[in-house]
């Protein structure tokens, strides 16, 4: 058996299958999106916004599963929880290949936003904390980087099997799915334990006593049950800075079309929609690891450098001159801001109200995540098309939305500390 090999250090199998759960199922039906929205549409012959709409259907559905989800996290093995994510969304992801009509992918869509959530927003963060004590967000922003590797490994891969003739984009769905199904199910069924605990094992350490001292002071707030922590104003300051991170990481998604306002002064930013996405995506697994690291010596930390990033980077983007090493550098940082999404949301959940039940009061927050997800883009639409200026008025809006979160991430640590 695996943990009579493993002994002790069983806890790094747990990290591998949680980057296995980000690297397949959850980059590919996440990050890979995007490559099928030209090839649908035009196949169907609808608007793109049409098939666009598939992706909000998913958020929205998500949003009404994740509280649900939470509870039934908690209550039921977590094998079975993880393993049924992951043959319904090989099933939902897979049917889309057999789509004849548009409603079709809106219900894949919903059986995909059932799946989701258990993979994308419970798991690193359970089982993580569970199997650490220590270096939680290091293991936490690891493993949570490999969506961003993900999608740089199967966006170009997809894009090939698209265009490998008028109905590739069924055989990428199939074969997508298969991926997922095949590669994720194994760890889920024989490798994933909820706790230590199950099998005769405690959570890992490490040898360092500073270490740990200072990460029992960064989470040496009481525990709060999640029934009791929808009574604090802390839920709610937590809540909207999940909501605000989150409709501010959409942003990225205008980048490439920022770019290419430079046809006339720099054709050559202009050629570079996806180099600029892609240092988006990097500065995004770099930040996850940065943020989880730094989220292990001080949360605050963490929020600020996050933060500071996203600003430097909009106002690098935002001075327009046509440089393009400073573009990069711009999305880039900006990059690192995004990270705060997936890894400073669920660490500063675990911050704020300790870690016995953070998983379930996370899945309660991350429900707003996903709704703003849904509305995002098509608010955004509408900010850069409704004015001459609109990519500055877009990226001032950012600007004034990081600090935001800034402040309520401040508050709410500030109101934890006062309860110890």
């Amino acid at each position: 058996m695996l943990h009579r090999l493993l002994g002790t250090k069983y806890a790094y199998a747990i990290v591998a299958t949680c980057i296995v759960i980000m690297f397949l199922p959850c980059a590919i039906i996440l990050t890979c999106f995007g490559i099928f929205i030209t090839p649908v549409s035009q196949y169907f012959g609808v608007p793109r916004v049409a098939f666009s709409a598939v992706f909000s259907v998913l958020c929205i559905a998500m949003t009404v599963v994740l509280p649900f989800i939470g509870k039934f996290y908690k209550t039921h093995d977590t094998r079975l929880v993880l393993s049924a994510s992951v043959i319904i969304c090989a099933i939902s992801y897979g049917a889309m290949s057999a789509a004849q009509e548009m409603w079709h992918f809106y219900l894949c869509a919903v059986g995909l936003g059932i799946g989701v959530p258990a993979l994308m927003f419970l798991c690193v963060p359970a089982l993580i904390n569970d199997w650490f004590d220590q270096r939680v967000g290091t293991f936490m922003g690891l493993c949570f980087a490999f969506t961003g590797i993900g999608g740089t490994v199967f966006n170009p891969i997809g894009s090939a099997i698209i265009s490998s003739g008028p109905e590739g984009w069924r055989a990428c769905y199939l074969i997508f799915a298969l991926v997922m199904l095949v590669g994720t199910l194994p760890f889920t069924l024989f490798v994933v334990r909820e706790k230590p605990q199950d099998l005769g094992l405690t959570p890992l350490t490490f040898s360092s006593t500073d270490e740990k001292n200072i990460e029992v002071a960064e989470t040496s707030s009481t525990d709060i049950s999640a029934d009791d922590a929808m009574k604090y104003p802390e839920f709610y300051m937590v809540a909207a800075f999940y909501a605000l991170i989150t409709f501010n990481q959409q942003i990225s998604q205008y980048f490439p079309s920022y770019a290419a306002t430079f046809a006339e002064t720099a054709p050559a930013i202009a050629a570079a929609t996806g180099l600029l996405a892609g240092t988006t995506m990097l500065g995004q697994a770099i930040g996850k690891v940065l943020l989880g690291a730094l989220s292990d010596i001080s949360v605050k930390l963490a929020c600020f450098v996050g933060i500071f990033s996203g600003i430097v980077g909009l106002l690098m983007l935002g001075i327009k001159l046509p440089v393009l090493p400073l573009l990069l550098a711009g999305t880039f940082l900006f990059g690192i801001a995004y990270a705060l999404t997936t890894v400073g949301s669920p660490l500063l959940v675990r911050a704020v109200f300790g870690k016995k039940d953070s998983t379930l009061i996370y899945s309660r927050i991350a429900g707003v995540s996903s709704f703003v997800s849904a509305c995002a883009l098509i608010i955004w639409s509408l900010i850069v098309d409704g004015s001459a200026h609109g990519f500055l008025v877009l990226f001032g809006i950012g600007i004034v939305l990081m600090s935001s979160c800034l402040a309520l991430a401040l508050t709410a640590l500030k109101r934890a500390d006062k309860r110890v």
